[in-house]
């Protein structure tokens, strides 16, 4: 596919964002393209909103697969354009627009022609809030389509376009995201004796949690604990009797994950005993499990973008961004990388704006480097 083609796509897709498994009208879009290229040796089915597309080989010796993600976030957005998300509250600011401009030009230009192997194109829904890839593999979605080695991307803003890094072994974080509720006794601010206040329980376990790491887990294995949410209260002068705060837990490994999970609720513990309250945890790790690059995948991908001139290549840093890709990982071998799109600002920003000239880069590089997969 041509830029101009590639980027009608996208921007057809960037106005239609929707939430993990309501993704009703990005999926009859998708359908609709998939169609467009459809050839008899090609399949199609779905699972609730994600597609997978077979590309049926002449002689395979194995399936080679390909995933993008395509649901979006619940962000109101603030780039002003002439395709704007018309779905209010709603909004592509992780790229997952991209993801999947990039998948049908890697469909198209991969069945050209009958390749030798089969491939398989997962249009995967719900990355963002479901782990829609473990809930498809769980649910036996994939069938006897299962490929033997998988690969994916990811958008980055902060590289420019021409620019791909990976590395072999643990590329992105476990996580695991985390509620906590507070309930305690309301009452007058003037009088703190006959109340339990929430505010200060919740303030007490915010502080404790953030020794987690610091004083429980290996310093050279790293993680981290945030909470980005924090609701008490009503008027100025009464004692919230309720508190509720929401967080995250990103950790390299799954042991130290499930060592910060054990440590959150055993402060949960020793907070509903101090302040004599009710503190409920609520752990929603749903599959989201670090992603492991694997050994023979990655170096082959390296080494072939390492070669290829059109490509500034870099091996990428550990981060602690999270991706349910981990899951499929953990169940087929394969790899992850990160494709920069070189916006301003970043992932999940409402003023997200990656450069558009990264997909037919991404298309005619990635789709190189499929091919060779089939010699």
């Amino acid at each position: 596919m041509i830029q101009e083609r590639l980027s009608e796509i996208r921007r057809a897709l960037h106005q239609i964002p929707e939430i993990g498994l309501k993704e009703v009208k990005t999926q009859s879009y998708l359908l609709d393209e998939i169609g467009r290229i459809k050839k008899d040796y090609i399949e199609i089915k779905c699972w609730q909103t994600g597609t997978l597309v077979f590309v049926q080989g002449v002689d395979p010796e194995k399936t080679i697969g390909w995933r993008a993600d395509i649901d979006g976030l619940p962000i109101t957005e603030a780039v002003e354009s002439g395709f704007k998300s018309v779905h209010e509250g709603q909004m592509h600011a992780c790229g997952h627009d991209f993801h999947m401009t990039i998948g049908l030009g890697l469909l198209e230009k991969l069945s050209e022609k009958q390749p030798k192997n089969n491939y398989l194109f997962l249009f995967q829904p719900a990355e963002e809030n479901e782990a829609g890839g473990m809930l498809m593999y769980e649910h036996g979605a994939f069938g006897d389509w299962l490929p033997d080695e998988f690969y994916a991307l990811h958008v980055n803003p902060e590289l420019p376009v021409g620019k791909i890094t990976t590395r072999p072994g643990t590329l992105f974080a476990a996580t695991c995201e985390v509620r906590v509720y507070f309930t305690g006794k309301s009452g007058h601010a003037a009088f703190p004796n006959e109340s339990n206040d929430m505010i200060i329980a919740a303030v007490s376990f915010v502080q404790q949690a953030q020794t987690i790491i610091s004083r429980n887990v290996n310093p050279v294995e790293g993680g981290v604990v945030t909470f980005g949410t924090f609701n008490a209260g009503t008027v100025n002068n009464a004692i919230a009797g309720e508190a509720s705060i929401t967080g995250t837990i990103r950790t390299l490994t799954e042991e130290t994950n499930q060592l910060t999970q054990r440590r959150i609720r055993e402060l949960a513990k020793g907070i509903s005993y101090s302040f004599n309250c009710e503190v409920e945890v609520v752990l929603d790790q749903k599959g989201y499990l670090p992603v492991v690059n694997d050994k023979e995948t990655t170096e082959k991908f390296i080494h072939f973008m390492e070669e290829n001139p059109a490509v500034a290549f870099e091996e990428a840093p550990v981060a602690m961004t999270g991706e349910d890709f981990g899951y499929l990982l953990s169940k087929v071998p394969g790899t992850m990388f990160w494709l920069g799109v070189d916006s301003l600002y970043g992932l999940h920003s409402e003023k997200f704006d990656p450069d558009e000239a990264a997909l037919p880069f991404a298309v005619e590089q990635v789709g190189t480097f499929l091919k060779s997969l089939d010699d």
